[in-house]
Protein backbone atom coordinates (compact mmCIF):
# COMPACT_ATOMS: atom_id res chain seq x y z
CA UNK A 1 0.00 0.00 0.00
CA UNK A 2 1.67 3.21 -0.80
CA UNK A 3 2.67 5.65 1.47
CA UNK A 4 0.02 8.59 2.07
CA UNK A 5 2.91 10.91 2.88
CA UNK A 6 4.61 10.43 -0.70
CA UNK A 7 1.26 9.83 -2.89
CA UNK A 8 2.01 10.08 -6.53
CA UNK A 9 -0.05 12.55 -8.56
CA UNK A 10 -2.29 11.34 -11.48
CA UNK A 11 -1.28 12.07 -15.63
CA UNK A 12 -4.10 14.63 -15.49
CA UNK A 13 -2.97 16.37 -11.97
CA UNK A 14 0.89 16.67 -13.44
CA UNK A 15 -0.42 18.05 -16.79
CA UNK A 16 -2.55 21.10 -14.80
CA UNK A 17 0.20 21.11 -12.38
CA UNK A 18 1.91 22.24 -15.74
CA UNK A 19 0.47 25.37 -16.42
CA UNK A 20 2.28 27.00 -13.15
CA UNK A 21 5.83 26.02 -13.83
CA UNK A 22 8.54 24.93 -16.13
CA UNK A 23 10.30 22.06 -16.61
CA UNK A 24 14.05 21.97 -15.73
CA UNK A 25 16.45 18.97 -16.88
CA UNK A 26 19.66 17.91 -14.49
CA UNK A 27 22.10 15.70 -16.20
CA UNK A 28 24.47 15.88 -13.28
CA UNK A 29 23.69 15.41 -9.78
CA UNK A 30 22.03 18.86 -8.59
CA UNK A 31 21.24 20.53 -5.50
CA UNK A 32 17.47 22.43 -5.95
CA UNK A 33 17.20 23.15 -2.77
CA UNK A 34 18.75 23.76 0.97
CA UNK A 35 18.23 23.47 4.25
CA UNK A 36 17.21 27.47 5.75
CA UNK A 37 16.23 28.22 2.00
CA UNK A 38 13.38 30.66 2.82
CA UNK A 39 10.79 30.79 -0.51
CA UNK A 40 12.48 27.55 -2.05
CA UNK A 41 10.38 26.04 -5.00
CA UNK A 42 8.03 22.78 -5.26
CA UNK A 43 9.17 20.17 -7.21
CA UNK A 44 7.11 17.74 -8.94
CA UNK A 45 9.54 14.76 -10.85
CA UNK A 46 8.75 14.10 -14.24
CA UNK A 47 12.09 11.25 -14.60
CA UNK A 48 14.42 10.21 -12.38
CA UNK A 49 14.07 10.99 -8.29
CA UNK A 50 14.82 13.46 -6.17
CA UNK A 51 16.64 12.79 -2.80
CA UNK A 52 15.57 14.31 0.50
CA UNK A 53 18.51 14.71 2.70
CA UNK A 54 18.70 15.49 6.21
CA UNK A 55 22.17 17.00 7.13
CA UNK A 56 21.50 16.95 10.93
CA UNK A 57 21.45 13.18 10.80
CA UNK A 58 23.04 12.37 7.58
CA UNK A 59 20.75 10.08 6.02
CA UNK A 60 17.79 10.28 3.23
CA UNK A 61 14.68 10.42 4.33
CA UNK A 62 13.06 9.85 1.39
CA UNK A 63 13.59 9.41 -2.43
CA UNK A 64 10.87 10.95 -4.50
CA UNK A 65 10.37 9.16 -7.63
CA UNK A 66 8.26 9.90 -11.21
CA UNK A 67 4.69 11.84 -10.24
CA UNK A 68 5.96 12.16 -6.55
CA UNK A 69 6.27 15.90 -5.47
CA UNK A 70 8.87 17.81 -2.98
CA UNK A 71 7.83 19.97 -0.24
CA UNK A 72 5.85 20.40 2.94
CA UNK A 73 3.18 22.72 4.95
CA UNK A 74 6.08 25.10 5.28
CA UNK A 75 6.28 26.31 1.66
CA UNK A 76 2.76 27.89 2.17
CA UNK A 77 4.16 30.42 4.84
CA UNK A 78 7.54 31.13 3.57
CA UNK A 79 9.14 28.80 6.47
CA UNK A 80 12.34 27.74 5.66
CA UNK A 81 13.39 24.92 3.67
CA UNK A 82 14.43 22.00 6.76
CA UNK A 83 16.42 19.71 4.50
CA UNK A 84 18.58 19.28 1.79
CA UNK A 85 16.91 18.22 -1.79
CA UNK A 86 19.39 16.58 -4.48
CA UNK A 87 18.38 15.16 -7.92
CA UNK A 88 20.06 12.18 -9.27
CA UNK A 89 21.12 12.46 -12.75
CA UNK A 90 19.54 12.47 -15.75
CA UNK A 91 16.48 13.70 -13.67
CA UNK A 92 13.32 16.15 -15.45
CA UNK A 93 11.49 18.44 -12.93
CA UNK A 94 8.42 20.64 -13.47
CA UNK A 95 9.42 23.72 -11.08
CA UNK A 96 6.87 25.65 -9.59
CA UNK A 97 7.21 29.34 -7.00
CA UNK A 98 5.50 29.43 -4.05
CA UNK A 99 3.03 31.80 -5.13
CA UNK A 100 2.07 29.97 -8.10
CA UNK A 101 1.94 26.84 -6.15
CA UNK A 102 -0.57 28.45 -3.96
CA UNK A 103 -2.26 29.39 -6.83
CA UNK A 104 -2.99 26.16 -8.21
CA UNK A 105 -4.05 24.60 -4.48
CA UNK A 106 -6.73 27.38 -4.91
CA UNK A 107 -8.14 26.72 -7.90
CA UNK A 108 -7.52 23.03 -7.81
CA UNK A 109 -9.56 21.02 -5.16
CA UNK A 110 -8.02 17.49 -6.56
CA UNK A 111 -5.03 18.79 -6.09
CA UNK A 112 -5.34 20.71 -2.89
CA UNK A 113 -6.83 17.56 -1.25
CA UNK A 114 -3.15 15.44 -2.11
CA UNK A 115 -0.88 17.94 -1.46
CA UNK A 116 -2.38 19.19 1.45
CA UNK A 117 -2.76 16.20 2.98
CA UNK A 118 0.64 14.90 2.45
CA UNK A 119 2.21 18.40 4.01
CA UNK A 120 0.08 17.63 7.04
CA UNK A 121 1.41 14.24 7.36
CA UNK A 122 4.99 14.97 6.51
CA UNK A 123 5.00 17.69 9.08
CA UNK A 124 3.84 15.59 11.86
CA UNK A 125 6.38 12.83 11.14
CA UNK A 126 9.13 15.47 10.95
CA UNK A 127 7.82 16.81 14.10
CA UNK A 128 7.22 13.46 16.23
CA UNK A 129 9.52 10.92 14.84
CA UNK A 130 12.92 12.53 13.63
CA UNK A 131 15.17 13.87 15.95
CA UNK A 132 16.53 17.18 14.48
CA UNK A 133 16.50 20.60 13.47
CA UNK A 134 17.19 23.63 15.41
CA UNK A 135 19.18 22.61 18.42
CA UNK A 136 18.06 25.12 21.53
CA UNK A 137 20.46 24.50 24.10
CA UNK A 138 19.61 25.86 27.95
CA UNK A 139 18.30 25.02 31.52
CA UNK A 140 14.82 23.48 32.03
CA UNK A 141 14.39 26.13 34.75
CA UNK A 142 15.20 29.15 32.44
CA UNK A 143 12.52 31.68 31.78
CA UNK A 144 14.51 32.91 28.83
CA UNK A 145 14.99 29.34 27.66
CA UNK A 146 10.59 28.81 28.47
CA UNK A 147 10.21 31.70 26.11
CA UNK A 148 11.81 30.30 23.24
CA UNK A 149 10.95 26.81 23.36
CA UNK A 150 7.00 28.04 23.78
CA UNK A 151 7.45 30.18 20.94
CA UNK A 152 9.06 26.63 18.90
CA UNK A 153 6.28 24.27 20.25
CA UNK A 154 3.66 26.73 19.24
CA UNK A 155 4.32 27.59 16.13
CA UNK A 156 5.24 23.44 14.99
CA UNK A 157 9.00 24.58 14.29
CA UNK A 158 11.30 21.81 14.22
CA UNK A 159 14.10 21.39 17.20
CA UNK A 160 15.93 19.65 19.20
CA UNK A 161 16.18 20.84 22.71
CA UNK A 162 19.48 20.35 25.15
CA UNK A 163 18.83 21.02 28.94
CA UNK A 164 21.41 22.04 30.69
CA UNK A 165 20.25 20.63 33.80
CA UNK A 166 20.21 16.62 32.66
CA UNK A 167 23.41 15.57 31.01
CA UNK A 168 26.57 16.26 29.85
CA UNK A 169 25.84 16.89 26.18
CA UNK A 170 24.81 20.49 26.73
CA UNK A 171 28.10 21.44 28.57
CA UNK A 172 30.45 19.81 25.87
CA UNK A 173 28.66 21.53 23.34
CA UNK A 174 29.56 25.01 25.14
CA UNK A 175 32.28 23.87 25.15
CA UNK A 176 33.00 23.22 21.72
CA UNK A 177 31.85 26.36 21.09
CA UNK A 178 34.07 28.38 23.30
CA UNK A 179 30.75 29.47 25.42
CA UNK A 180 29.92 29.61 29.03
CA UNK A 181 26.35 29.21 30.85
CA UNK A 182 26.17 32.76 30.85
CA UNK A 183 25.71 32.77 27.32
CA UNK A 184 22.57 30.72 27.57
CA UNK A 185 19.97 30.08 26.01
CA UNK A 186 21.76 29.36 22.66
CA UNK A 187 20.30 28.78 18.93
CA UNK A 188 22.40 26.27 16.51
CA UNK A 189 21.73 25.54 12.95
CA UNK A 190 22.45 22.54 10.79
CA UNK A 191 25.68 24.49 9.77
CA UNK A 192 26.97 25.23 13.45
CA UNK A 193 25.93 28.96 13.62
CA UNK A 194 25.39 29.72 17.02
CA UNK A 195 23.20 32.35 17.89
CA UNK A 196 23.33 33.54 21.47
CA UNK A 197 20.52 34.85 23.53
CA UNK A 198 18.38 34.85 20.40
CA UNK A 199 15.31 37.21 20.72
CA UNK A 200 11.81 35.65 19.76
CA UNK A 201 11.50 38.23 16.49
CA UNK A 202 15.46 36.77 15.37
CA UNK A 203 13.67 33.13 15.55
CA UNK A 204 10.93 33.79 13.48
CA UNK A 205 12.27 36.07 11.11
CA UNK A 206 14.79 33.34 10.41
CA UNK A 207 12.86 30.02 10.40
CA UNK A 208 10.38 31.85 7.89
CA UNK A 209 7.39 32.65 10.62
CA UNK A 210 7.72 36.25 10.41
CA UNK A 211 6.82 37.22 6.80
CA UNK A 212 6.97 39.84 4.17
CA UNK A 213 3.77 41.16 2.61
CA UNK A 214 3.28 43.31 0.33
CA UNK A 215 3.26 47.10 0.96
CA UNK A 216 -0.28 47.93 -0.17
CA UNK A 217 -3.99 48.49 1.05
CA UNK A 218 -5.18 45.35 1.35
CA UNK A 219 -9.25 44.53 2.11
CA UNK A 220 -8.96 43.00 5.61
CA UNK A 221 -6.36 42.92 8.22
CA UNK A 222 -7.29 39.85 11.35
CA UNK A 223 -5.30 41.19 14.24
CA UNK A 224 -5.43 37.85 16.39
CA UNK A 225 -4.89 34.34 14.88
CA UNK A 226 -7.07 32.52 17.66
CA UNK A 227 -10.37 30.43 16.56
CA UNK A 228 -11.88 33.60 15.58
CA UNK A 229 -8.99 35.32 13.76
CA UNK A 230 -8.00 32.34 11.76
CA UNK A 231 -11.83 31.43 10.86
CA UNK A 232 -12.45 35.15 9.20
CA UNK A 233 -9.03 34.64 7.97
CA UNK A 234 -10.37 30.92 6.04
CA UNK A 235 -13.76 32.80 4.73
CA UNK A 236 -12.19 35.91 3.97
CA UNK A 237 -9.63 34.71 1.86
CA UNK A 238 -11.67 32.04 -0.04
CA UNK A 239 -14.31 34.83 -0.39
CA UNK A 240 -11.61 36.89 -2.72
CA UNK A 241 -10.80 39.20 -0.23
CA UNK A 242 -7.02 40.13 -0.07
CA UNK A 243 -6.15 39.26 3.61
CA UNK A 244 -3.54 40.04 5.79
CA UNK A 245 -2.93 38.08 9.52
CA UNK A 246 -1.05 38.98 12.17
CA UNK A 247 -0.65 37.40 15.77
CA UNK A 248 1.72 38.74 18.37
CA UNK A 249 2.70 34.71 19.60
CA UNK A 250 1.17 31.78 17.62
CA UNK A 251 -1.95 30.39 16.02
CA UNK A 252 -4.55 29.12 18.16
CA UNK A 253 -4.78 31.76 20.87
CA UNK A 254 -5.79 30.81 24.32
CA UNK A 255 -7.66 27.45 22.69
CA UNK A 256 -3.90 26.41 21.14
CA UNK A 257 -3.02 26.04 24.51
CA UNK A 258 -5.99 23.29 25.36
CA UNK A 259 -4.12 19.88 25.22
CA UNK A 260 -7.41 18.27 24.04
CA UNK A 261 -11.01 19.51 23.03
CA UNK A 262 -13.65 17.07 23.22
CA UNK A 263 -16.85 18.75 22.59
CA UNK A 264 -15.74 20.73 18.65
CA UNK A 265 -18.13 19.27 16.14
CA UNK A 266 -16.99 16.51 14.01
CA UNK A 267 -14.19 15.71 16.35
CA UNK A 268 -15.51 13.04 18.72
CA UNK A 269 -12.13 11.72 20.13
CA UNK A 270 -11.28 15.27 20.72
CA UNK A 271 -8.48 17.47 19.14
CA UNK A 272 -5.66 19.20 20.55
CA UNK A 273 -6.15 23.26 20.48
CA UNK A 274 -2.64 22.90 18.96
CA UNK A 275 -3.49 20.61 15.70
CA UNK A 276 -6.99 22.60 15.43
CA UNK A 277 -5.05 25.82 14.85
CA UNK A 278 -2.13 24.27 12.64
CA UNK A 279 -4.79 22.98 10.27
CA UNK A 280 -6.82 26.42 10.59
CA UNK A 281 -3.42 28.31 9.54
CA UNK A 282 -2.61 26.38 6.75
CA UNK A 283 -6.16 26.43 5.10
CA UNK A 284 -6.63 30.00 5.31
CA UNK A 285 -2.77 30.37 3.62
CA UNK A 286 -4.31 27.57 1.02
CA UNK A 287 -7.13 30.34 0.08
CA UNK A 288 -4.09 33.22 0.21
CA UNK A 289 -4.28 34.65 2.89
CA UNK A 290 -0.77 36.12 4.33
CA UNK A 291 0.03 35.38 8.27
CA UNK A 292 2.55 36.39 9.90
CA UNK A 293 3.98 35.71 13.33
CA UNK A 294 4.98 37.99 15.86
CA UNK A 295 3.20 41.02 15.17
CA UNK A 296 1.72 42.82 18.13
CA UNK A 297 -0.19 46.00 17.36
CA UNK A 298 0.72 49.30 18.75
CA UNK A 299 -1.66 51.89 17.67
CA UNK A 300 -4.67 52.39 15.16
CA UNK A 301 -5.11 55.47 12.42
CA UNK A 302 -7.92 55.74 10.21
CA UNK A 303 -6.77 57.57 6.80
CA UNK A 304 -10.17 58.58 4.74
CA UNK A 305 -10.30 55.56 3.17
CA UNK A 306 -8.44 52.52 4.68
CA UNK A 307 -6.66 52.43 8.42
CA UNK A 308 -3.19 51.87 9.19
CA UNK A 309 -2.00 49.63 11.97
CA UNK A 310 1.80 50.39 13.51
CA UNK A 311 2.95 46.80 14.93
CA UNK A 312 5.83 45.40 16.51
CA UNK A 313 8.98 44.35 14.03
CA UNK A 314 8.72 47.97 12.27
CA UNK A 315 5.55 46.59 10.29
CA UNK A 316 2.69 49.21 9.00
CA UNK A 317 -0.21 47.76 7.59
CA UNK A 318 -2.72 49.33 5.68
CA UNK A 319 -6.04 48.01 5.23
CA UNK A 320 -9.60 49.02 4.08
CA UNK A 321 -11.48 47.27 6.86
CA UNK A 322 -9.95 45.72 10.83
CA UNK A 323 -10.99 42.52 12.20
CA UNK A 324 -9.85 42.40 15.62
CA UNK A 325 -9.50 38.90 16.93
CA UNK A 326 -6.96 39.56 19.72
CA UNK A 327 -8.71 37.22 22.66
CA UNK A 328 -8.14 37.96 26.23
CA UNK A 329 -4.98 36.62 28.16
CA UNK A 330 -5.37 35.02 31.30
CA UNK A 331 -4.86 37.37 34.12
CA UNK A 332 -1.69 36.84 36.78
CA UNK A 333 -2.07 35.49 40.03
CA UNK A 334 -2.07 38.67 42.04
CA UNK A 335 1.36 37.66 43.90
CA UNK A 336 4.21 40.41 44.14
CA UNK A 337 6.91 38.05 42.90
CA UNK A 338 4.81 36.04 40.23
CA UNK A 339 7.15 37.97 37.75
CA UNK A 340 10.63 35.80 39.20
CA UNK A 341 8.74 32.30 38.28
CA UNK A 342 6.76 32.24 34.81
CA UNK A 343 8.67 30.29 32.54
CA UNK A 344 10.47 28.20 35.68
CA UNK A 345 7.27 27.10 37.73
CA UNK A 346 4.46 28.99 36.89
CA UNK A 347 3.29 28.31 33.46
CA UNK A 348 -0.31 29.82 31.00
CA UNK A 349 -0.43 26.23 29.44
CA UNK A 350 0.04 22.69 29.57
CA UNK A 351 1.01 21.20 26.42
CA UNK A 352 3.97 18.18 25.61
CA UNK A 353 6.68 20.68 26.77
CA UNK A 354 5.88 20.40 30.58
CA UNK A 355 4.95 16.79 30.93
CA UNK A 356 8.98 15.97 31.74
CA UNK A 357 8.88 18.44 34.49
CA UNK A 358 6.18 17.41 35.70
CA UNK A 359 6.41 13.00 35.67
CA UNK A 360 5.46 11.97 38.91
CA UNK A 361 5.52 14.83 40.67
CA UNK A 362 2.34 16.79 42.54
CA UNK A 363 1.15 19.73 40.30
CA UNK A 364 -1.31 22.54 40.85
CA UNK A 365 -3.94 24.05 38.76
CA UNK A 366 -5.31 26.88 39.30
CA UNK A 367 -8.63 28.12 37.54
CA UNK A 368 -12.12 26.34 37.53
CA UNK A 369 -12.99 26.91 33.57
CA UNK A 370 -12.52 24.29 30.51
CA UNK A 371 -8.67 25.35 29.71
CA UNK A 372 -8.33 24.28 33.18
CA UNK A 373 -10.27 20.62 33.02
CA UNK A 374 -8.41 20.06 30.27
CA UNK A 375 -4.77 20.82 31.48
CA UNK A 376 -5.79 19.04 34.35
CA UNK A 377 -6.93 15.36 32.29
CA UNK A 378 -3.76 15.98 30.50
CA UNK A 379 -1.27 16.31 33.23
CA UNK A 380 -2.89 13.26 35.20
CA UNK A 381 -1.57 10.72 32.90
CA UNK A 382 1.89 11.70 34.04
CA UNK A 383 2.08 13.58 37.77
CA UNK A 384 1.58 11.92 40.75
CA UNK A 385 -1.18 13.66 41.74
CA UNK A 386 -2.69 17.17 39.93
CA UNK A 387 -4.82 19.37 42.74
CA UNK A 388 -7.44 21.49 40.70
CA UNK A 389 -7.62 24.76 42.94
CA UNK A 390 -10.81 27.22 42.70
CA UNK A 391 -11.77 30.49 44.95
CA UNK A 392 -15.22 28.97 44.71
CA UNK A 393 -16.85 25.97 45.86
CA UNK A 394 -18.72 25.01 42.33
CA UNK A 395 -16.51 23.57 39.67
CA UNK A 396 -19.21 23.16 37.25
CA UNK A 397 -19.87 27.07 37.53
CA UNK A 398 -17.71 27.49 34.27
CA UNK A 399 -16.73 24.11 33.34
CA UNK A 400 -18.67 22.12 31.03
CA UNK A 401 -20.45 19.17 33.01
CA UNK A 402 -18.70 16.08 31.40
CA UNK A 403 -15.37 17.50 32.31
CA UNK A 404 -16.60 17.90 35.64
CA UNK A 405 -17.42 14.33 36.06
CA UNK A 406 -13.97 13.04 35.15
CA UNK A 407 -12.35 15.22 37.07
CA UNK A 408 -14.37 14.10 40.26
CA UNK A 409 -14.23 10.41 38.91
CA UNK A 410 -10.21 10.55 38.84
CA UNK A 411 -8.18 9.01 41.73
CA UNK A 412 -5.12 11.50 40.79
CA UNK A 413 -6.91 14.68 40.67
CA UNK A 414 -8.03 16.45 44.19
CA UNK A 415 -10.09 19.55 43.95
CA UNK A 416 -9.03 22.26 46.46
CA UNK A 417 -12.33 24.26 46.77
CA UNK A 418 -12.28 27.83 48.75
CA UNK A 419 -8.67 27.56 48.08
CA UNK A 420 -6.02 30.15 46.84
CA UNK A 421 -2.12 30.99 46.46
CA UNK A 422 -0.97 33.49 48.31
CA UNK A 423 3.33 32.79 48.37
CA UNK A 424 5.53 31.70 45.69
CA UNK A 425 9.10 30.33 47.11
CA UNK A 426 11.97 29.46 45.07
CA UNK A 427 15.90 30.05 44.42
CA UNK A 428 15.99 30.06 40.55
CA UNK A 429 12.90 27.65 40.56
CA UNK A 430 9.44 27.57 41.93
CA UNK A 431 9.89 25.18 44.63
CA UNK A 432 7.16 25.76 47.25
CA UNK A 433 3.93 27.13 47.44
CA UNK A 434 1.66 28.93 50.51
CA UNK A 435 -2.20 28.02 50.16
CA UNK A 436 -4.95 29.40 51.62
CA UNK A 437 -8.07 27.85 52.71
CA UNK A 438 -10.81 29.43 54.08
CA UNK A 439 -8.44 31.58 55.91
CA UNK A 440 -6.29 28.94 57.36
CA UNK A 441 -2.65 28.62 55.30
CA UNK A 442 -0.77 25.70 54.07
CA UNK A 443 2.70 25.17 52.56
CA UNK A 444 2.88 22.79 50.16
CA UNK A 445 5.66 21.57 47.68
CA UNK A 446 5.21 22.47 44.44
CA UNK A 447 7.18 22.87 41.37
CA UNK A 448 4.64 23.35 38.86
CA UNK A 449 1.74 25.57 39.14
CA UNK A 450 -0.33 26.05 35.64
CA UNK A 451 -2.80 29.07 36.04
CA UNK A 452 -5.80 29.38 34.24
CA UNK A 453 -7.63 32.06 35.72
CA UNK A 454 -10.01 35.32 34.57
CA UNK A 455 -9.90 36.49 31.08
CA UNK A 456 -8.19 40.41 30.57
CA UNK A 457 -9.21 41.27 26.95
CA UNK A 458 -6.16 42.47 24.65
CA UNK A 459 -7.34 46.06 23.54
CA UNK A 460 -4.88 48.25 25.27
CA UNK A 461 -3.51 49.23 22.34
CA UNK A 462 -7.29 50.55 21.14
CA UNK A 463 -7.48 52.74 24.18
CA UNK A 464 -9.92 55.23 23.48
CA UNK A 465 -10.55 54.44 19.77
CA UNK A 466 -13.60 52.38 19.91
CA UNK A 467 -16.10 52.18 22.96
CA UNK A 468 -15.44 49.40 25.36
CA UNK A 469 -17.42 48.24 28.38
CA UNK A 470 -16.11 48.45 31.65
CA UNK A 471 -13.59 45.52 31.32
CA UNK A 472 -12.03 46.56 27.94
CA UNK A 473 -14.36 44.37 25.78
CA UNK A 474 -15.08 45.77 22.46
CA UNK A 475 -18.53 46.95 22.50
CA UNK A 476 -20.77 45.92 19.53
CA UNK A 477 -23.96 45.90 17.70
CA UNK A 478 -26.99 46.44 20.00
CA UNK A 479 -24.57 47.19 22.75
CA UNK A 480 -23.87 50.20 21.60
CA UNK A 481 -25.90 53.46 21.93
CA UNK A 482 -26.19 56.31 19.52
CA UNK A 483 -24.48 58.78 21.14
CA UNK A 484 -20.85 55.99 21.11
CA UNK A 485 -20.96 55.96 17.37
CA UNK A 486 -18.16 57.72 15.11
CA UNK A 487 -20.44 60.33 13.26
CA UNK A 488 -19.74 59.93 9.95
CA UNK A 489 -22.37 59.11 6.66
CA UNK A 490 -22.17 55.32 7.20
CA UNK A 491 -23.66 55.63 10.33
CA UNK A 492 -25.96 57.89 9.49
CA UNK A 493 -27.45 55.96 6.60
CA UNK A 494 -27.54 52.47 8.87
CA UNK A 495 -27.06 51.25 12.29
CA UNK A 496 -23.60 49.34 13.36
CA UNK A 497 -23.74 45.49 12.41
CA UNK A 498 -24.23 42.93 14.83
CA UNK A 499 -20.28 42.37 15.16
CA UNK A 500 -19.42 46.20 14.11
CA UNK A 501 -17.63 48.49 16.69
CA UNK A 502 -18.70 52.13 17.52
CA UNK A 503 -16.37 52.62 13.91
CA UNK A 504 -17.56 51.27 10.91
CA UNK A 505 -15.60 48.89 9.37
CA UNK A 506 -13.97 48.10 12.93
CA UNK A 507 -15.13 44.67 13.91
CA UNK A 508 -14.78 42.57 16.65
CA UNK A 509 -14.52 38.62 16.95
CA UNK A 510 -14.50 35.93 19.60
CA UNK A 511 -13.16 36.34 23.67
CA UNK A 512 -12.38 40.28 22.81
CA UNK A 513 -16.37 41.15 21.95
CA UNK A 514 -18.57 42.14 24.85
CA UNK A 515 -20.51 39.60 25.72
CA UNK A 516 -19.49 36.83 23.61
CA UNK A 517 -19.52 33.21 24.70
CA UNK A 518 -16.29 32.18 25.29
CA UNK A 519 -16.14 28.69 23.83
CA UNK A 520 -14.26 27.92 20.43
CA UNK A 521 -17.43 27.09 18.36
CA UNK A 522 -19.00 30.30 19.38
CA UNK A 523 -15.56 31.58 18.12
CA UNK A 524 -15.20 30.26 14.84
CA UNK A 525 -19.05 31.36 14.16
CA UNK A 526 -18.07 34.92 14.78
CA UNK A 527 -15.21 34.80 12.89
CA UNK A 528 -17.28 33.30 9.78
CA UNK A 529 -20.08 35.36 10.03
CA UNK A 530 -18.22 38.34 10.43
CA UNK A 531 -17.01 38.54 6.51
CA UNK A 532 -20.63 38.76 5.39
CA UNK A 533 -20.59 42.28 7.32
CA UNK A 534 -16.99 42.84 5.88
CA UNK A 535 -18.58 42.61 2.14
CA UNK A 536 -21.56 45.34 3.64
CA UNK A 537 -19.10 47.84 4.82
CA UNK A 538 -16.88 47.39 1.73
CA UNK A 539 -19.91 48.08 -0.62
CA UNK A 540 -20.78 50.93 1.53
CA UNK A 541 -17.08 52.79 1.01
CA UNK A 542 -18.13 52.51 -2.68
Amino acid sequence: MKDPRFPELTHGQVTKLKDYGVIENFIEPTRVFTLGDNLYDFFVILKGAININDPYNNTTIVKHGKYEFSGDSGMLSNRAAQFHADTIPNTSLLRIKPNRLKEAISKNSDISDVLLNAFLLRQQTVLSEISGGLKLVGSGKSNATYRIRDFLEKNHIWHNFIDTDSGDEAIELLKNFNLSESDLPILINSDSKVCVQPSVDELARYSGVLMDFEDKVFDVLVIGAGPAGLAASVYAASEGLEVVTIDSEAPGGQAGKSSKIENYLGFPTGISGGDLANRAYIQAQKFGCNISIPHRAKSLEYNQDHFTVCATNDKVIKSKSIIVATGAAYRRLPIDNISDFEGSGVYYSATGMDVSNCIDQAVVIVGGGNSAGQAAMFLSNHAKMVYVMIRGDDLGAKMSDYLVQRLEASEKIQILRNTEITELKGDHHLESITISNNGEKEVMEVSNVFSFIGAQPNTKWMDDVVITDERGFISTGVSLIKKDLTTCDIYSNREPQSLESSIPGIFAVGDVRHDSVKRVASAVGEGSVVVSMIHRYLSDLK
